[in-house]
């Protein structure tokens, strides 16, 4: 059974920092690309940043220099860095994986990321 576990969430003021983290049961971690989503209130689910398999990166025009995404294979984990914290950053967060041999996609439940003014 395939599990991706979203942890770090939680409420910041504006400015601060968050580190969310997602760890993966059920798949062959190191051959899947992964990602974090978010969805704000009455939005669609955008992507904020992923990780491919061989570590090449990519991030949304809005998280650019404020957020870091990694990953450890051996711990099976991807971790998002978010700092300098905006209001508009809140959403639910929700981990992503896809299978680069199988073509196959998983989510986690997300977790949610309240930023205050």
């Amino acid at each position: 059974q395939v599990k991706l576990v979203e942890s770090g969430g939680g409420l910041v003021q504006a400015g601060g920092s968050l580190r969310l983290s997602c760890r993966a049961t059920g798949i062959i971690f190191s051959l899947n690309n992964m990602g974090w989503y978010r969805e704000a209130p009455g939005k669609q689910r955008e992507l904020v940043a992923s990780i491919e398999t061989l570590g090449g990166t990519t991030y949304a025009d809005s998280v650019k220099g404020r957020f870091a995404i990694s990953r450890d294979n051996a711990k099976r984990t991807v971790d998002l860095r978010m700092n300098s914290l905006k209001p508009e950053d809140t959403g639910v967060y929700f981990c992503y994986a896809y299978g680069t041999t199988t073509r196959r996609d998983y989510w986690g439940q997300g977790t949610q990321v309240t930023v205050s003014s």
